[in-house]
C-alpha cells in the first residue's frame, strides 16, 4: 500500500514539475515574445508612479496582457526600480521586455507632445512642439506670446493632450520679477507666489513639471539649485578676487551676465570689471543704472538719459564706488564661473563691436577709437534700416 501511495505521489510531483516547467517556459514566451499592442501608443510614466500601476495601465491600453508576468519579468531582471518618468512611444507588437527596457532606460521621451514656458530677457513665449519619432527631433507647431497675443485657440487640445509634457526655461540674465510674473501665468500650476525670490538667486535653466505643480515650490527649487551652484563654485574660486561674500560675487557674474551674451566673452568682460575695481575706478556698466529704474520689472524699452546716468541711486555705478547692494538678474553658472575664474588681462574698457560681441580695450585713447568706430557702424546700421 505504501508502495502504491508514494508511487501516485511521486507521479503527482512529475506531473506538477512538469507543468511548472511548462508555465515557466510559456511566462518566458510571453515576456520574451511579440505583444498583443495592434497600434504604436504613447505611453506617460508620472513621476513617482509603481511598477505596478504602470503594469496595469499597459494592460488597460492593450499593450501587455498579462501585467503579472510583466511585473515579475521586470523583478527578476532587476529594472523595477529604475522606473523612469517620461513619455515612451511603445510600439505595436512590442515585447513586454522591450518595453521594460523603454521605460527604465535613460528616461529620455520618445513622443508625445511638448509645451514649454520660456521666460526671456524681453519677455516670455509659449511654445508647443511635437516629439518625431523617427528622427527623435521636436517639431514646432505652435507659439504664442502670452501678454501680446493671448492665448490662441488651438492651445486647449495641446494643453488637454493627457500625455503632454510640461517645462519651464528661465533664460540666463531673466530678473525675479520676470520669472515670478510668467509663472503667474502658467495655467497648468497652482498656488500663489507672496514673496518675489531675492535678485539672483534663482537658477536659470529648464525645469520639467507636471500639471498642478505648485509655484512656490518651484521657485524653491530653483533657489536650492542656485545656492548648490554658487556654494560649489565659490569653494573652487581663483586666488586673489576682491570679494568678501558668494553675494559680491553672484553680483558680479549678474553684471557680466547682462553686458555680454557671447559665452567666450564672459571671463573677459569679468576681467575688465575686476581690473576697474583694483585700480579704484567706478564699474560705469549701464545695466545697473537700468535695474535701479526699473527694478528688473521688465526692460526700459530705450537709451539711458543723461540725467540718468548722473543720478545718484545705489545702482548708478557711473556714480557710486564699487559693486552695485546686489545681483541686477539672475546669473547663469557660466557667468558665476567667469566671475570667479575671470581671465587674466589688463583691459579696462570694451565696446560692442557689431556682430554680437565687443573689442576690448587697455587705455582710454585705445577705447574711444574703438568707440568711434562703433558709432559708424551704428551709423551705417540706422541708414540700412
Amino acid at each position: 500500500m505504501w508502495k502504491h501511495v508514494a508511487a501516485n505521489a511521486l507521479t503527482l510531483l512529475v506531473v506538477a514539475l512538469v507543468a511548472l516547467a511548462a508555465l515557466l517556459g510559456w511566462s518566458r514566451n510571453q515576456y520574451l515574445g511579440p505583444g498583443p499592442l495592434a497600434q504604436a501608443i504613447c505611453l506617460k510614466v508620472e513621476r513617482g508612479a509603481s511598477f505596478r500601476s504602470v503594469a496595469q495601465t499597459l494592460a488597460d491600453r492593450g499593450a501587455v496582457a498579462h501585467p503579472y508576468i510583466f511585473k515579475v519579468g521586470a523583478d527578476y531582471s532587476g529594472r523595477t526600480g529604475a522606473l523612469k518618468a517620461g513619455s515612451y512611444l511603445i510600439k505595436a507588437g512590442a515585447p513586454m521586455a522591450g518595453i521594460v527596457e523603454t521605460i527604465t532606460g535613460t528616461g529620455q521621451s520618445t513622443c508625445g507632445t511638448e509645451i514649454n514656458y520660456r521666460i526671456g530677457v524681453n519677455g516670455a513665449d509659449v511654445r508647443v512642439s511635437e516629439l518625431d519619432p523617427e528622427s527623435q527631433k521636436l517639431v514646432e507647431v505652435l507659439k504664442f506670446d502670452p501678454v501680446a497675443d493671448g492665448v490662441p485657440a488651438d492651445y486647449a487640445r495641446f494643453a488637454e493632450d493627457p500625455d503632454v509634457r510640461l517645462k519651464i526655461t528661465v533664460a540666463e540674465g531673466v530678473t525675479s520679477w520676470q520669472v515670478v510674473d510668467t509663472l503667474s501665468r502658467a495655467d497648468f500650476l497652482t498656488g500663489e507666489v507672496k514673496e518675489i525670490p531675492a535678485e539672483g538667486m534663482l537658477s536659470p535653466q529648464q525645469y520639467e513639471v507636471t500639471k498642478g505643480d505648485d509655484r512656490a515650490a518651484l521657485l524653491a527649487e530653483m533657489q536650492a539649485d542656485q545656492a548648490t551652484a554658487l556654494a560649489e563654485l565659490w569653494e573652487g574660486r581663483a586666488e586673489g578676487l576682491p570679494y568678501k561674500t558668494p553675494e559680491e560675487a553672484l553680483t558680479m557674474a549678474s553684471i557680466v551676465e547682462k553686458e555680454t551674451g557671447v559665452a567666450a566673452e564672459r571671463p573677459l568682460v569679468a576681467s575688465v570689471f575686476l581690473n576697474r575695481l583694483r585700480d579704484g575706478m567706478k564699474l560705469q556698466t549701464d545695466p545697473t543704472v537700468i535695474y535701479g529704474l526699473t527694478k528688473g520689472q521688465g526692460v526700459l524699452g530705450r537709451g539711458l538719459r543723461q540725467s540718468e546716468l548722473r543720478s545718484n541711486t545705489p545702482y548708478n555705478t557711473y556714480v557710486i564706488d564699487g559693486l552695485p547692494p546686489g545681483p541686477i538678474a539672475n546669473p547663469g553658472r557660466a557667468a558665476i564661473e567667469a566671475a570667479l575664474h575671470p581671465e587674466e588681462s589688463k583691459f579696462l574698457f570694451f565696446v560692442a563691436d557689431g556682430t554680437g560681441g565687443h573689442v576690448f580695450a587697455e587705455t582710454l585713447a585705445e577705447h574711444n577709437k574703438n568707440v568711434a568706430k562703433w558709432r559708424e557702424i551704428e551709423a551705417q546700421q540706422g541708414q540700412g534700416n
